[in-house]
Formats: structure tokens, C-alpha cells, sequence
């Protein structure tokens, strides 16, 4: 029975989701800096409660279990724990912002801000004491402080990824805090970079005009309009409704530490091989240094590109199938949270909903987010047991591999999965598929065991 622990790391999250915005809202009364240097805390207790929920199940998928089963030691399950969740904290974080989960957090920082704000404020009323509270709490400029908290926090996370083997294990904590700042900062400020652009660009006279040109030509030919309309409207709707259950299965993905190799693509274009030349002038150290640099961002989406590879290879109808269920339990929550109420009924807004309206609401997801995350890892290890089957399915080892056959075969040895490591490639050349791991990860055994 995976649900009693699958609630309890949902509570838990939760819980700390909510106290730790509640500390970051009294701190950013005062300053707004050390609130936000605090409120990364509250996303990181989600992302924990994700990592643990997903983990807590990985025992009961059967394709991912018979290939990579679960560490029997503790401390080979607390390292997978900690690899997991530095490899997740990017795309948890995309998804968490583009769900609005991450608005919701701030807006909750800032009430609680402006609420001590008040306190005080009031409390200085017919005293001498004055109250300061300096600048704004949701203020977060562009400015020398918060690029250097984002490149500060990047470089110390860059540090532990050197020079980890030589530092004590302690340090990994301070490693996940430093990704969180530095992802979370990036987020905020990308947010009112864009903001501001989308802003001036409505502004613009330009725009304006467009807005007439448009009007005369609905009037000389409306259906093309009606059309459009339609089609803006329906990519409004279905986007959500694909993107979402998509975004959470890659996060499931990179969870899960399923590295999935593509393709090597050679794009060869002048300015690539103008930018090659240009680059081979620069000196050793500091090549070293941008190679170093470009390792490491390069390892925050590398996870993601192999999550959506996954998906693309199970095919449409695994895809919609699991977009279509996961569209059925989001809209269950939304019809349970309504019946909730109704079968509670009226009451005293001050008196019972002020008091109980968050235990209240709390048992609809209590119910659905279970069945939501089982689902997630259902769909996953239904995608990557189909490629495992892929490539068993070849019986024949001497014949030449095909490519779906390759790129299988290269998924499930990239995660040091399978046993068998090698494939026929075209004529007679052996494909290596160890040549394609990722940096750090255990080359699987050439031999099959018995």
C-alpha cells in the first residue's frame, strides 16, 4: 500500500508549504530581500513532497522495477533521494510557475507582508516610535543584488558539482538551497523582464493600428475572423489541457533518473563553424572554464530533452490517453471541492468557515492528488516498458539493429537499466552505448546475468 505514505509526504509539503510563506511574509515586512531569500523554501517543500510521493512509488512499477530495482541500503536511497531532486528542481519549477502554483506563493508572501506591515504601522500609532518598512515586499529590480544572489548562488552550486567527493555530506543541503535561489531569482526576474516588454510592445502606436487594421477586415470579411477567433480560442483551451499533464510526466521523468539518449545532431552552418573557429583562439584556462560552465547549465536541461524524448517515442495514443485521464481527475477534484460544500452547507463566515475553511479544503486533493501522482508514474513506466519491449523483441543479434531498435536499446543502457549495453549498428560496427551516457552515471554490465 503506497497511499498512507504518498499522503503523508503530501501533508507534509503542505504544511511546510504553508509556514514557511507565513516566516518569509513577517521577514519581508522588513525586507523584502531576506523574505524572498526565504520564500525559494516554501517551493522547495513542494518539490520535496513531489520527489518523495514519486519515489514512494517506484517499488510498485513493474518495468521500471525489473530493470533498476529500488537501493536496499539507506544511504544508496538517500543519494538517489538527493540526485533526484537537484535533477528535478529546474523543470519542478517551470511547471510550478506556468501552473501559476508559484504566483499563488508569492501573492500568499505578500499578504502576510502587507499584514505585518499594517500590525506595525498601527502599532506606532499616538507613540513615538516610528516604523520603517523600507522597500517594497514584492520589489524585486533588476539590479546589482539580484544578479549577484543568482550568480553567487549559481557558482556555489557550480562548486559543489566539482568538487562534491571532497566536501562534506552536510554541504549537500546548502548545494539544493543555492539551485533553488539561483532557478527561483532567474524565474522572478525572466517574469518582470517579460512583463515589461509585453507592457511596452501594448503601448506602442503600432499596435494600435494593427487593432483597426483588424476591425476592417472582420468588416469586409467576417468568416475569416470567426475563424481565427475559433482557432485562437481552441488553442487557449487545449493548450492546459495538454501541456499540464505533459509538463508533470516530465518532471516524473527526470525524477525517476530515466536518461534517455538521442541522436547526436550535426548541424553543420557557417556561423556555427565561424563560432568554432573564433572560439579555438580563446586560451586553455579559459576555454576550460566556459566548457565548465556550459556542462553544468547543460546538465539542468539535458534531463528534460530525454524526458520529452520518452514521451514522443510511446506514440499519440499513449500520450492522449494519459492527457485524457489526467483531464478526468483534475476535473473530479474541481466537482468533489464543490460537493464538499454543499454537503457541509451554510454557515458563519467568522464563526466556522474563517476557522475550518482550510481543513475543509484540504480533503479534496487529500483524495485526488494520490490517484493524480499514481497516474503520472503510470504513464511513465508504461512508455519506457514499452521501449524495454522494444528492444527485447529483437531475437535475432547477429541481423542488423534498426534505429528505433538503437535508440531503446541506448535509452535503457543510458540509465544503466539493461544488461545488455551493446547492439549491432549498421555493417558489422558495434554501437557503444556507453559512449553516450550522461557524466557521472554507472556503466551497465556487458554481459547479461545468468
Amino acid at each position: 500500500m503506497h497511499w498512507p505514505a504518498m499522503l503523508a509526504w503530501y501533508l507534509a509539503g503542505t504544511i511546510a508549504n504553508y509556514w514557511v510563506t507565513e516566516l518569509a511574509g513577517f521577514v519581508g515586512a522588513y525586507s523584502s530581500v531576506g523574505g524572498l531569500l526565504i520564500l525559494p523554501f516554501a517551493v522547495l517543500a513542494r518539490l520535496i513532497s513531489l520527489v518523495g510521493i514519486l519515489l514512494s512509488m517506484r517499488d510498485g512499477l513493474r518495468s521500471l522495477q525489473s530493470v533498476a530495482p529500488v537501493p536496499e541500503s539507506v544511504g544508496e536511497r538517500r543519494r538517489s533521494f538527493l540526485t533526484a531532486l537537484l535533477a528535478s528542481i529546474l523543470p519542478f519549477f517551470a511547471v510550478y510557475a506556468a501552473q501559476g502554483l508559484l504566483r499563488e506563493d508569492v501573492q500568499a508572501y505578500g499578504l502576510r507582508a502587507l499584514a505585518k506591515n499594517k500590525e506595525e504601522i498601527g502599532a506606532t500609532l499616538g507613540t513615538d516610535r516610528t516604523f520603517d518598512p523600507g522597500d517594497n515586499v514584492l520589489e524585486l529590480s533588476f539590479n546589482v543584488w539580484t544578479v549577484l544572489i543568482i550568480v553567487v548562488a549559481f557558482g556555489a552550486r557550480w562548486a559543489w558539482g566539482r568538487w562534491s567527493k571532497r566536501l562534506p555530506r552536510t554541504f549537500a543541503v546548502l548545494a539544493v538551497y543555492c539551485e533553488v535561489v539561483w532557478v527561483f531569482f532567474s524565474i522572478l526576474l525572466l517574469k518582470d523582464l517579460t512583463d515589461a516588454a509585453t507592457t511596452w510592445v501594448d503601448n506602442r502606436a503600432v499596435m494600435a493600428w494593427l487593432g483597426e487594421v483588424r476591425t476592417a477586415f472582420g468588416g469586409w470579411f467576417p468568416p475569416i475572423v470567426w475563424l481565427g477567433d475559433g482557432v485562437g480560442w481552441l488553442l487557449s483551451q487545449a493548450g492546459p489541457v495538454l501541456l499540464a499533464p505533459l509538463a508533470w510526466l516530465t518532471v516524473a521523468g527526470v525524477v525517476y533518473g530515466q536518461a534517455i539518449v538521442a541522436e547526436k545532431l550535426q548541424i553543420q552552418h557557417r556561423l556555427v563553424t565561424e563560432m568554432r573557429d573564433r572560439v579555438a583562439q580563446v586560451p586553455n584556462p579559459v576555454m576550460r572554464r566556459l566548457r565548465d560552465l556550459g556542462t553544468e547549465l547543460g546538465s539542468r536541461f539535458l534531463p528534460i530533452w530525454r524526458a520529452i524524448l520518452l514521451m514522443w517515442r510511446a506514440g499519440p495514443v499513449i500520450i492522449a490517453s494519459y492527457a485524457l485521464l489526467y483531464t478526468v481527475v483534475i476535473v473530479a477534484e474541481s466537482w468533489l471541492r464543490y460537493g464538499v460544500s454543499r454537503w457541509i452547507g451554510p454557515h458563519d463566515a467568522d464563526l466556522f468557515w474563517a476557522v475550518y475553511w482550510p481543513v475543509i479544503f484540504l480533503i479534496p486533493p487529500l483524495i485526488v492528488e494520490p490517484i493524480r501522482f499514481a497516474l503520472i508514474a503510470g504513464a511513465y513506466d508504461t512508455t519506457f516498458g514499452m521501449l524495454r519491449r522494444a528492444q527485447e523483441a529483437r531475437t535475432d543479434a547477429a541481423a542488423p539493429a534498426t534505429a528505433e531498435e538503437v535508440d531503446a536499446a541506448a535509452i535503457t543502457a543510458a540509465a544503466g537499466a539493461l544488461p545488455a549495453a551493446r547492439l549491432r549498428g549498421g555493417a558489422g560496427d558495434s554501437v557503444d552505448m556507453t559512449a553516450s551516457l550522461p557524466p557521472g552515471a554507472p556503466a551497465p554490465p556487458l554481459n547479461p546475468p545468468d
